[in-house]
């Protein structure tokens, strides 16, 4: 289904969208806490948040892990954002280089997709504009593509008393796209996962950790490299976990 962006954003959406894309354009990176990002997100027509954060205990298990976990499941599609529509695209299967991903990658990995009410799902839909604007905003108007293909992925990291989850089981990476933008959908009983930042030279050059919905991270892909640290139970008695949702574009 298309989608229509808005434009020109409005005035109160204008301070908040500078609080991400400042240090994103000096540093190559950006965290903003929810408290700012919620109000922007409505801007950009975010509605039914509870909803939206509920279909991530429907997910499956990610098959593909070559560690041999079962501890990652997740959904996934792939979108078109052109001009000012999002389009969905059929479903496809998710493809690294080993080059980016030492672990998982090299093959194709079919996920389950996303469903399409989640697909259309006003919270999602307002997370890509959001992404999609910040992105044309920050590339130099000779690069800017005439559409960005996004990936987008739902992730739940489950811990047990047995076994730490890993977030980021390929360890410090880049994805091989041109932005990443990474969103707290919720932690439940969970200790850890720092988020780390590193230049080219794998010098850390910042660090936090997503803990409340709608804590957000965005990475410029081509500047910097980043990771997360495992998470572990804080009660061993209750289900562990941390749900995510990540959103990357690279030139169509």
């Amino acid at each position: 289904m298309p989608d229509t962006l808005p434009h020109p954003l409005p005035p109160a959406a204008l301070k908040p969208l500078e609080a991400l894309e400042a240090p994103l354009g000096q540093n190559g990176f950006a965290y903003e806490q929810a408290a700012a990002v919620r109000p922007l997100l409505e801007q950009f027509g975010m509605e039914r948040w509870e909803e939206f954060a509920e279909s991530w205990n429907h997910l499956g298990v990610d098959r593909y892990m070559a560690d041999g976990g079962r501890y990652r499941r997740r959904r996934h599609a792939t979108f078109t954002l052109k001009e000012e529509q999002i389009l969905r695209k059929p479903h496809q299967p998710h493809y690294q280089s080993r080059d980016y991903n030492t672990l998982n990658g090299g093959i194709e990995r079919w996920f389950k997709a996303i469903t399409p009410a989640i697909g259309e799902h006003p919270a999602l839909r307002a997370i890509l504009r959001l992404t999609q604007h910040i992105a044309d905003d920050l590339t130099p108007q000779d690069q800017r593509p005439v559409a960005w293909h996004a990936e987008v992925h739902q992730f739940r990291i489950e811990a047990s008393p047995d076994s730490a989850g890993r977030p980021t089981p390929e360890g410090l990476h880049r994805d091989g796209v041109d932005w990443v933008c990474v969103m707290m959908v919720r932690r439940e009983n969970i200790a850890r996962g720092e988020t780390t930042i590193h230049d080219l030279n794998r010098q850390t050059v910042g660090s936090f950790t997503l803990t409340d919905p709608m804590d957000t991270a965005l990475v410029n892909d081509s500047r910097v490299y980043h990771g997360v640290t495992p998470v572990q139970p804080v009660d061993p008695g209750r289900p562990a976990y941390r749900d995510v949702l990540v959103v990357t574009l690279r030139h169509e």
